[in-house]
């Protein structure tokens, strides 16, 4: 295996990574600015008041989303596999 494969399964990890966990991030980036927002608009300063509903998005997005990501690491481990197989 030489320097051009390792990179290019590198890239392909890391491509996934992404992919994968980009939902969930989104889905927490969003409700965290939404309650900084209402936070700011209503000088309401509970620390605790982003806690439970961060919780609960993250949550659901990682129910809604958990069939997309299971068939995205399936398709990279068979990905992986060939190449193993191919070597």
């Amino acid at each position: 295996m030489n320097e051009e494969a390792v990179l290019q399964v590198g890239r392909e990890a890391l491509i996934t990574i992404l992919t994968v966990a980009g939902p969930i991030m989104g889905a927490g980036l969003l409700i965290g600015l939404t309650i900084a927002l209402f936070q700011a608009l209503t000088t309401i300063q509970e620390m605790t008041l982003t806690f439970v509903p961060k919780i609960l998005v993250i949550f659901t997005a990682v129910i809604f989303f958990l069939p997309f990501m299971m068939t995205t690491m399936i398709e990279f481990t068979h990905r992986l596999y060939d190449r193993m197989i191919a070597l």
